[in-house]
């Protein structure tokens, strides 16, 4: 039935000849849906159908993945990466030393909710990529969204291979050290990567994440963490060592069990705290003694011995007494509403005013650091002082070896870190927290440049950068992709690279490093470029940027994201964590070269209006109706749930016709966008914006390396965005097409229910303006493709794309005709009495927004099978009511809510095979 489909979408493509209004794909979900509803095609026929689909969408993400990380062959792997070291070893060891010391990436889990596919269909994707061998199941209707402890699980998971890829690789550098320089080889400490999560810290618009579960978390993390280094020291034969390091993660494992208690309870808590505080001979917070005796150790082995002594030494020194490094983060509203009680208890004070800068210079000049305990954190009530507790009782209960990162979320100011600092010293902890605002938003990107000069001219600040020997700062792609398009997202964000870099030398700070955190998703709509991993790694950060620190003599400590499911699949096999870290030590000592003279900075006349022209052409697009009126057309009902950090649906029923597009996080609103077929936010503006100078444009991005690749992720969206997919869901509320649809007399049963549609639509906007955007759409990317014809090299598509291009066209064609079931269902239930307010015309809404899981919560209600049956009851009077109720409800339940509830478990499987085949979800 599948092949049966992409032929006639084939044949229905070619009708777009005759008339430029035809649209194969609506129509072939026309005839879809005529088939369902006369019985020639049936329910568990489709889930046939998409289950096959969804088996092709697994495949498509691992043949990415393979794609994108080559070789997975570890003996392949390891010699490449063997003959760089040795590359690397033909100079004086201290150069060699400091090379391998600094780490290449910082690699951050983090948990946002791309929890795409269920653990079974990640771990068949991962070793599909590694072996080779087809994909051999399918997505499961039964999904249930992943808890913040299972999120947690994966991370753990996922960090546990690329703790051990990273050995592997330290092993090898070792070795070449060993042979290079045999007399001073035992003084290196190799630190390839950094590993980081803020899984259970993030309490970033989150309130389900308390300070007992960050504290629980980490301690479990501990416990985690010493069973494999003790099991390895074990396998080194340092007894006593492995007897330490095994007493001190059982310690670990029951103080993860103390929190995981009741910590509401003041006499609970209490318990709690006196045995967690109380001296234990088993308790361990820092590895400073391990690993001297291991070094010490290893001084008198043979090198192959020693060599994994310092291994081990090695893996201790990179992550201290965790499974890595944390993040928390806090939003600068919550650190302003902490920090108001010390310099405007009276509210009125403006936190981006000179007076607030003045009062915060004076706080930190005259701050005295206060101890805390666990009672201070279950008194404070603000989530930002909450916060620096829970830091201050980690690095003094738990680790103190290990620093810890305070990520800002829409930092504008730079008062806001210096509030953040105030709070490091008050409660102890600035010699280990990095205070790392986050540049995300419109506003923070456009006056980034000034923020970053007025924060680096702070004393306290840069007194705070040489203490911890970096500036931290992050800079996200998701928001900022969503609010002015991904392109120029990823060119205002590069632009502010290089303001930090002339920033710390401005400011005397050349001397340490800069710690950029770039924080981009795993699709191309969030940051993530598909065209190669060589291309993943130089988007965020250019060879530009990277040139720009070059030349002030700056060290930079690149910091990227993996975010949630999606991104942990990089390292979802043994395999594909070695060949994750392996590519990445290959590639990143070429992203050093090639930037400086690129043309696309000289050609600022050129560039730089481009640049701005795509983001006024976006930031019009997303204030506009039609494109919000699209966005919101069906609420969050295209996409799954994918996380334990959810958007909660509006619950009044008209929520949906008056949602704000703001209102929607990013993830979900570029997750939309995949599920319509069009990649707005990669596109948009991309063709306008050029439209007056496009000759001399298209020299400039072929001959520019950032111009071919801004070029690559555009047509790599192209390739497979579909303007009349779009459409086709607009046409779902044309009451024209429902009114015509019974006129022949073809579908004489569906008369009824037509009408009804067609009447109930007739005064909805949603046609309309669905047709507004997808014209507009239209025009540009005409535009598009004409700048793109100008290219020395015009894009051509490969019999793989258009294969791709078909297969999402029959998803959609099957949504579309799965979703006319549901309107049909749903228009002809019969009348109810009002309950709750809600009547069967809201129910109708709710279908027609797909919020089918209200919609048959409110039909079960109406329509109940499981009341009590009057034959249950014995009784000598006689009674002629009820007639049948319970008989005629389970017709209605037959006829009706299964029909709908079976559809809509359907619907769900289809988003997930399109988000697949666009290389990931959000």
């Amino acid at each position: 039935m599948i092949e049966t489909y992409r032929q006639r979408l084939g044949e229905l493509h070619a009708r777009t000849a005759e008339t430029p209004l035809f649209n194969p794909v609506f129509q072939l979900g026309h005839e879809i849906s005529r088939a369902l509803e006369t019985g020639a095609v049936t329910l568990a026929g489709l889930a046939g159908v998409i289950a096959e689909l969804g088996r092709e969408g697994l495949q498509a993400r691992a043949d990415r993945l393979a794609r994108l990380l080559g070789s997975m062959d570890d003996a392949a792997n390891i010699a490449a990466f063997r003959a760089q070291v040795e590359a690397s070893a033909t100079g004086d060891f201290a150069a060699f030393k400091a090379h391998w010391e600094a780490p290449l990436l910082h690699v951050v889990f983090t948990a946002h909710p791309t929890f795409l596919l269920t653990p079974a269909e990640y771990a068949a994707v991962a070793e599909a990529t590694v072996s080779g061998a087809p994909v051999a199941i399918a997505p499961v209707e039964t999904r249930p969204a992943p808890s913040l402890v299972e999120e947690h699980e994966a991370v753990l998971a996922a960090i546990t291979r690329a703790l051990a890829a990273r050995d592997r690789l330290h092993a090898e550098v070792l070795a070449v050290a060993a042979r290079a320089f045999p007399d001073q080889w035992q003084a290196l400490t190799p630190c390839l990567f950094r590993v980081a999560t803020w899984v259970g810290y993030d309490m970033d618009g989150r309130t389900d994440i308390g300070w007992a579960t960050s504290i629980g978390f980490r301690a479990q993390e501990k416990a985690a963490r010493l069973a494999l280094l003790a099991a390895e020291a074990a396998r080194l034969g340092e007894a006593a060592l492995a007897d330490r390091l095994s007493r001190a993660g059982t310690h670990a494992a029951g103080q993860a069990q103390l929190f995981a208690g009741d910590t509401e309870d003041a006499a609970a808590l209490s318990a709690i705290a006196n045995q967690v505080t109380a001296p234990h001979p088993d308790a361990l917070t820092s590895l400073a003694e391990p690993i001297a005796a291991l070094r010490a150790a290893a001084a008198a082995l043979p090198a192959d011995q020693a060599r994994r002594h310092l291994v081990l030494a090695a893996a201790m020194a990179a992550d201290g007494l965790g499974m890595g490094w944390i993040h928390f983060r806090v939003n600068a509203a919550q650190l302003h509403n902490a920090i108001r009680r010390r310099i405007d208890p009276e509210g009125h004070l403006d936190m981006g005013s000179g007076q607030a800068l003045i009062r915060l210079r004076d706080l930190l000049a005259k701050v005295k650091p206060l101890r805390s305990n666990f009672a201070a954190l279950a008194v404070e009530s603000t989530t930002a002082v909450r916060q620096y507790l829970a830091m201050a009782a980690i690095l003094k209960h738990i680790d103190a070896d290990t620093p810890i990162r305070l990520l800002i979320a829409e930092c504008e100011q730079p008062q806001t870190v210096l509030a953040a600092l105030y709070f490091a010293r008050l409660f102890g902890i600035a010699d280990k927290v990095d205070v790392s605002p986050l540049f995300e938003t419109e506003t923070a990107l456009e006056h980034g440049g000034r923020f970053l000069d007025a924060l680096l001219a702070e004393p306290a600040y840069r007194d705070h950068a040489r203490r911890r020997g970096r500036v931290a700062i992050q800079t996200g792609f998701s928001d900022a992709g969503r609010f002015v398009g991904q392109v120029p997202a990823a060119l205002a964000i590069e632009r502010l690279q290089g303001r930090l870099a002339r920033a710390m030398a401005a400011n005397g700070l050349a001397d340490v490093a800069a710690l950029i955190f770039n924080t981009h998703g795993e699709s191309m709509g969030r940051g993530a470029h598909p065209a190669s991993f060589t291309d993943r790694l130089a988007w965020p950060m250019s060879r530009w940027a990277r040139a720009q620190f070059a030349k002030a003599g700056i060290r930079v400590e690149a910091e990227a994201s993996f975010q949630g499911g999606d991104g942990f699949l990089f390292f979802g096999h043994d395999a594909l964590a070695l060949a994750t870290l392996a590519r990445i030590a290959e590639i990143t000592p070429t992203l050093a070269a090639g930037g400086a003279d690129d043309p696309f900075y000289t050609r600022t006349d050129l560039s730089l209006d481009y640049y701005r022209m795509i983001r006024r052409h976006q930031r019009a697009l997303f204030e506009a109706r039609p494109y919000a009126r699209a966005i919101t057309a069906f609420g969050l009902g295209l996409i799954p749930v994918t996380g334990s950090r959810r958007l909660k649906r509006q619950s009044d029923i008209g929520s949906d016709r008056d949602a704000s597009l703001r209102s929607i996080r990013a993830i979900p609103h570029n997750a939309i966008l995949q599920q319509l077929g069009y990649p707005v936010n990669v596109l948009a503006g991309v063709g306008t914006a050029g439209e007056d100078a496009q000759e001399a444009l298209a020299a400039l991005l072929a001959g520019s390396a950032r111009g071919r690749q801004l070029l690559a992720l555009v047509e790599a969206s192209n390739a497979i965005a579909s303007i009349k997919t779009l459409a086709a869901y607009g046409e779902l509320f044309n009451s024209a097409y429902w009114a015509t649809r019974p006129y022949r007399g073809t579908e004489e049963a569906l008369a009824r229910p037509c009408l009804a549609l067609a009447e109930k639509l007739v005064e909805d906007d949603r046609s309309g303006q669905f047709r507004r955007l997808a014209s507009s759409l239209r025009v540009d990317n005409i535009k598009l493709r004409q700048l793109l014809a100008h290219l020395p090299a015009p894009v051509t598509r490969d019999d793989g794309t258009e294969a791709t291009r078909r297969t999402l066209g029959v998803l959609h064609a099957v949504r579309l005709a799965l979703m006319q079931h549901l309107f049909l269902r749903a228009v002809d239930i019969p009348a109810f009495s009002r309950r709750n307010d809600i009547s069967r015309d809201d129910v109708l809404d709710m279908i027609l927004s797909l919020r089918t899981d209200e919609a048959l919560d409110q039909l079960r209600r109406a329509f109940p099978v499981a009341a009590p049956d009057i034959g249950d009851y014995r009784m000598d009077e006689a009674t002629d009511w009820p007639e049948d109720d319970a008989q005629a409800y389970a017709g209605i339940q037959r006829r009706f809510i299964e029909p709908i509830a079976t559809t809509a478990r359907l619907i769900p499987l289809i988003s997930i095979a399109i988000a697949n085949h666009f290389g990931a979800y959000g």
